[in-house]
Protein backbone atom coordinates (compact mmCIF):
# COMPACT_ATOMS: atom_id res chain seq x y z
CA UNK A 1 0.00 0.00 0.00
CA UNK A 2 1.84 3.31 -1.02
CA UNK A 3 -0.38 5.72 1.44
CA UNK A 4 -0.76 6.13 4.97
CA UNK A 5 -1.14 8.26 8.00
CA UNK A 6 0.39 7.44 11.58
CA UNK A 7 -2.28 7.99 13.29
CA UNK A 8 -3.77 4.98 12.03
CA UNK A 9 -1.01 2.89 12.78
CA UNK A 10 0.04 0.44 15.61
CA UNK A 11 2.41 2.50 18.02
CA UNK A 12 5.42 0.82 19.58
CA UNK A 13 8.07 1.19 22.34
CA UNK A 14 10.99 -1.17 21.12
CA UNK A 15 13.58 0.39 23.51
CA UNK A 16 12.17 0.26 26.67
CA UNK A 17 15.34 0.00 28.59
CA UNK A 18 17.08 2.85 26.46
CA UNK A 19 14.63 5.10 25.51
CA UNK A 20 10.59 6.47 26.02
CA UNK A 21 10.30 6.97 22.14
CA UNK A 22 7.01 5.50 21.13
CA UNK A 23 5.28 5.76 17.75
CA UNK A 24 4.13 4.09 14.36
CA UNK A 25 6.57 2.44 12.03
CA UNK A 26 6.11 1.32 8.39
CA UNK A 27 8.89 -1.11 7.31
CA UNK A 28 9.97 -0.87 3.71
CA UNK A 29 12.40 -3.10 1.73
CA UNK A 30 15.20 -1.22 2.76
CA UNK A 31 14.17 1.14 5.79
CA UNK A 32 12.01 2.23 8.37
CA UNK A 33 10.14 5.08 8.60
CA UNK A 34 8.48 6.00 11.67
CA UNK A 35 6.92 9.23 14.10
CA UNK A 36 8.15 9.28 16.94
CA UNK A 37 7.31 10.87 20.24
CA UNK A 38 9.30 11.49 23.65
CA UNK A 39 7.05 12.82 26.37
CA UNK A 40 8.54 16.22 27.91
CA UNK A 41 11.61 15.97 29.76
CA UNK A 42 12.32 12.33 28.64
CA UNK A 43 14.25 10.43 26.14
CA UNK A 44 16.72 8.19 25.25
CA UNK A 45 20.62 7.39 26.73
CA UNK A 46 23.37 7.68 25.43
CA UNK A 47 23.55 4.52 22.70
CA UNK A 48 24.49 3.50 19.61
CA UNK A 49 23.70 1.15 16.57
CA UNK A 50 25.26 0.08 13.41
CA UNK A 51 22.79 1.12 11.31
CA UNK A 52 22.28 4.81 10.52
CA UNK A 53 19.87 7.23 11.65
CA UNK A 54 18.18 10.10 10.95
CA UNK A 55 15.48 12.25 12.71
CA UNK A 56 13.48 15.83 11.46
CA UNK A 57 11.55 17.50 14.35
CA UNK A 58 7.58 18.41 13.81
CA UNK A 59 6.88 19.81 16.99
CA UNK A 60 8.74 20.39 20.24
CA UNK A 61 12.05 20.71 21.14
CA UNK A 62 14.87 18.19 22.10
CA UNK A 63 18.44 17.99 23.86
CA UNK A 64 20.60 16.15 21.10
CA UNK A 65 23.88 14.62 21.68
CA UNK A 66 26.13 12.77 18.31
CA UNK A 67 29.40 11.84 19.87
CA UNK A 68 30.19 15.23 21.83
CA UNK A 69 28.28 17.58 20.54
CA UNK A 70 24.96 18.89 21.83
CA UNK A 71 22.98 20.96 20.65
CA UNK A 72 19.19 21.96 21.28
CA UNK A 73 16.52 21.47 18.04
CA UNK A 74 13.48 21.94 16.74
CA UNK A 75 10.99 22.15 13.80
CA UNK A 76 13.15 22.47 10.81
CA UNK A 77 16.61 21.23 11.97
CA UNK A 78 17.80 17.51 10.65
CA UNK A 79 20.42 15.26 12.66
CA UNK A 80 22.07 13.01 10.80
CA UNK A 81 23.55 9.92 13.56
CA UNK A 82 25.59 7.83 11.36
CA UNK A 83 26.24 4.35 11.48
CA UNK A 84 27.47 3.37 15.23
CA UNK A 85 27.39 7.21 16.62
CA UNK A 86 27.18 7.64 20.06
CA UNK A 87 24.24 9.69 20.53
CA UNK A 88 20.95 10.28 22.52
CA UNK A 89 18.15 12.90 22.25
CA UNK A 90 15.91 13.98 24.93
CA UNK A 91 12.47 16.41 24.78
CA UNK A 92 12.95 19.19 26.46
CA UNK A 93 10.34 20.35 29.67
CA UNK A 94 8.63 22.43 28.00
CA UNK A 95 6.42 20.26 25.24
CA UNK A 96 6.68 16.60 23.98
CA UNK A 97 8.96 16.15 21.32
CA UNK A 98 7.67 14.27 18.04
CA UNK A 99 9.97 13.71 14.77
CA UNK A 100 10.02 11.63 11.88
CA UNK A 101 12.85 8.95 12.40
CA UNK A 102 14.43 6.70 9.24
CA UNK A 103 16.83 4.37 9.81
CA UNK A 104 17.74 1.76 7.79
CA UNK A 105 17.36 -2.44 7.46
CA UNK A 106 20.97 -3.62 8.04
CA UNK A 107 19.84 -3.82 11.62
CA UNK A 108 16.80 -3.89 13.88
CA UNK A 109 15.15 -1.11 15.43
CA UNK A 110 16.90 -2.50 19.03
CA UNK A 111 20.35 -0.45 20.16
CA UNK A 112 22.48 -0.80 22.79
CA UNK A 113 23.37 0.94 25.46
CA UNK A 114 27.19 3.03 25.03
CA UNK A 115 28.64 1.41 27.69
CA UNK A 116 27.82 -2.29 26.38
CA UNK A 117 29.51 -4.59 23.31
CA UNK A 118 26.88 -4.75 20.50
CA UNK A 119 25.29 -8.58 20.15
CA UNK A 120 26.58 -10.97 17.71
CA UNK A 121 23.20 -10.81 15.88
CA UNK A 122 20.36 -7.84 16.03
CA UNK A 123 18.04 -8.38 18.90
CA UNK A 124 14.46 -7.98 17.70
CA UNK A 125 11.90 -6.15 19.47
CA UNK A 126 10.09 -9.49 20.37
CA UNK A 127 13.37 -10.86 22.52
CA UNK A 128 13.55 -7.72 23.95
CA UNK A 129 9.69 -7.69 24.94
CA UNK A 130 10.48 -11.57 26.35
CA UNK A 131 13.31 -10.04 28.26
CA UNK A 132 11.67 -7.30 29.82
CA UNK A 133 8.74 -9.10 30.76
CA UNK A 134 10.64 -11.69 32.44
CA UNK A 135 11.94 -9.24 34.64
CA UNK A 136 15.64 -9.73 32.85
CA UNK A 137 17.91 -6.56 31.39
CA UNK A 138 17.50 -7.43 27.23
CA UNK A 139 21.36 -5.55 26.81
CA UNK A 140 24.37 -6.87 26.94
CA UNK A 141 27.07 -7.04 30.40
CA UNK A 142 28.30 -3.38 30.79
CA UNK A 143 31.80 -3.28 29.31
CA UNK A 144 32.66 0.30 27.63
CA UNK A 145 35.88 -1.28 26.54
CA UNK A 146 33.65 -3.43 24.27
CA UNK A 147 31.71 -0.87 22.99
CA UNK A 148 32.08 0.05 19.16
CA UNK A 149 30.18 3.55 20.06
CA UNK A 150 32.27 5.90 18.14
CA UNK A 151 32.33 9.64 19.54
CA UNK A 152 35.40 11.48 18.04
CA UNK A 153 35.75 12.67 14.30
CA UNK A 154 31.85 12.57 13.72
CA UNK A 155 31.72 15.78 11.49
CA UNK A 156 29.38 18.33 11.50
CA UNK A 157 25.46 16.07 12.24
CA UNK A 158 23.13 19.04 12.41
CA UNK A 159 21.69 20.47 9.17
CA UNK A 160 19.32 23.81 9.36
CA UNK A 161 16.47 22.94 6.82
CA UNK A 162 14.22 26.11 7.51
CA UNK A 163 13.99 28.25 9.81
CA UNK A 164 10.15 26.86 11.13
CA UNK A 165 7.65 24.86 9.47
CA UNK A 166 5.18 27.19 8.64
CA UNK A 167 7.58 29.87 7.55
CA UNK A 168 6.46 32.28 3.93
CA UNK A 169 7.01 29.40 1.26
CA UNK A 170 10.24 29.22 -1.21
CA UNK A 171 9.81 31.66 -4.34
CA UNK A 172 10.34 28.18 -6.54
CA UNK A 173 11.11 24.70 -6.49
CA UNK A 174 13.46 24.39 -3.42
CA UNK A 175 15.36 20.72 -2.56
CA UNK A 176 17.83 20.90 0.46
CA UNK A 177 19.41 17.55 0.37
CA UNK A 178 21.81 15.14 2.73
CA UNK A 179 22.79 11.83 1.82
CA UNK A 180 24.66 9.65 4.21
CA UNK A 181 26.31 6.07 3.85
CA UNK A 182 22.71 4.61 3.73
CA UNK A 183 19.96 7.04 4.14
CA UNK A 184 19.20 10.18 1.99
CA UNK A 185 17.36 13.17 3.32
CA UNK A 186 15.50 16.09 1.49
CA UNK A 187 13.48 18.77 2.36
CA UNK A 188 11.44 19.94 -0.58
CA UNK A 189 9.10 22.96 -1.47
CA UNK A 190 7.33 23.46 -4.63
CA UNK A 191 4.96 25.66 -6.13
CA UNK A 192 1.67 25.08 -7.80
CA UNK A 193 1.89 22.80 -10.66
CA UNK A 194 5.26 21.55 -10.25
CA UNK A 195 5.41 17.75 -11.32
CA UNK A 196 7.85 15.13 -10.37
CA UNK A 197 7.98 11.78 -12.07
CA UNK A 198 9.71 8.27 -12.96
CA UNK A 199 9.00 5.31 -15.02
CA UNK A 200 10.61 3.19 -12.64
CA UNK A 201 11.88 4.71 -8.98
CA UNK A 202 15.35 4.20 -8.49
CA UNK A 203 15.38 3.98 -4.85
CA UNK A 204 12.77 3.21 -2.07
CA UNK A 205 11.01 6.85 -1.30
CA UNK A 206 8.76 7.90 1.58
CA UNK A 207 7.64 11.61 1.53
CA UNK A 208 5.69 12.87 4.61
CA UNK A 209 3.45 16.23 3.61
CA UNK A 210 4.13 18.97 6.16
CA UNK A 211 2.23 21.63 3.96
CA UNK A 212 -0.02 21.76 0.72
CA UNK A 213 -1.02 18.99 -1.00
CA UNK A 214 0.12 16.44 -3.68
CA UNK A 215 -1.91 14.34 -6.56
CA UNK A 216 0.29 11.36 -5.97
CA UNK A 217 0.02 8.23 -8.36
CA UNK A 218 2.49 5.67 -7.30
CA UNK A 219 2.56 2.12 -8.94
CA UNK A 220 -0.88 2.99 -10.71
CA UNK A 221 -2.73 4.65 -7.36
CA UNK A 222 -3.77 7.59 -7.02
CA UNK A 223 -4.59 9.71 -3.79
CA UNK A 224 -4.66 13.14 -3.04
CA UNK A 225 -2.31 13.38 -0.16
CA UNK A 226 -2.50 16.33 2.71
CA UNK A 227 -0.25 17.33 5.68
CA UNK A 228 0.19 14.29 7.93
CA UNK A 229 -0.12 11.91 5.20
CA UNK A 230 2.80 9.51 3.73
CA UNK A 231 3.57 8.41 0.45
CA UNK A 232 5.58 5.47 0.38
CA UNK A 233 7.28 4.12 -3.16
CA UNK A 234 9.07 1.09 -3.65
CA UNK A 235 11.92 0.13 -5.44
CA UNK A 236 11.81 0.07 -9.29
CA UNK A 237 7.45 1.24 -8.67
CA UNK A 238 6.11 4.60 -11.18
CA UNK A 239 5.08 7.37 -9.50
CA UNK A 240 3.92 10.44 -9.94
CA UNK A 241 4.02 13.80 -7.98
CA UNK A 242 2.29 17.21 -8.91
CA UNK A 243 1.25 19.72 -6.44
CA UNK A 244 -2.02 20.10 -6.23
CA UNK A 245 -4.57 23.33 -5.21
CA UNK A 246 -3.44 26.81 -5.53
CA UNK A 247 -0.49 26.49 -2.73
CA UNK A 248 2.80 25.45 -2.43
CA UNK A 249 3.74 22.24 -1.08
CA UNK A 250 6.34 21.24 1.63
CA UNK A 251 7.46 17.80 2.65
CA UNK A 252 10.16 15.89 3.94
CA UNK A 253 11.86 12.57 1.78
CA UNK A 254 13.73 9.88 2.53
CA UNK A 255 15.60 7.30 0.12
CA UNK A 256 17.84 4.14 0.18
CA UNK A 257 21.19 4.34 -1.38
CA UNK A 258 23.26 2.42 -3.76
CA UNK A 259 25.54 1.05 -1.34
CA UNK A 260 22.40 0.41 1.16
CA UNK A 261 20.30 -1.33 -1.50
CA UNK A 262 23.61 -3.55 -2.59
CA UNK A 263 24.12 -4.47 1.63
CA UNK A 264 20.61 -5.68 1.64
CA UNK A 265 20.83 -7.77 -1.37
CA UNK A 266 23.86 -9.25 -0.16
CA UNK A 267 23.06 -9.92 3.53
CA UNK A 268 18.98 -9.56 3.55
CA UNK A 269 17.53 -6.99 5.50
CA UNK A 270 17.28 -6.99 9.40
CA UNK A 271 13.86 -8.83 11.02
CA UNK A 272 12.70 -6.70 13.53
CA UNK A 273 9.72 -8.82 14.22
CA UNK A 274 11.13 -12.17 14.42
CA UNK A 275 9.67 -14.37 17.46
Amino acid sequence: MPFYRFEGLKSHRFNPHLSTAEGPVIEGQYLYFRMVTKRAGTGAELHYHPNELMAFPLAGRGDCVVGKDRRIIGPGDFVHFPPCARHGLKATEEADLKYLYIKDRTWTLVGSAADEALPEKARSAKEVERDVKAGKYPGQKKDPAKSRAIIEGLGRCYYPMIEALDAPPASGHSERRVEGTHLAFGFVESPPGHVEEAKKSAHEMFLYVIRGGLEATVAGEQKRVAAGEVVHVPRYAGYRLEVAGRGNVRYAAARSTPRLEEAIRKSGAADNWRG
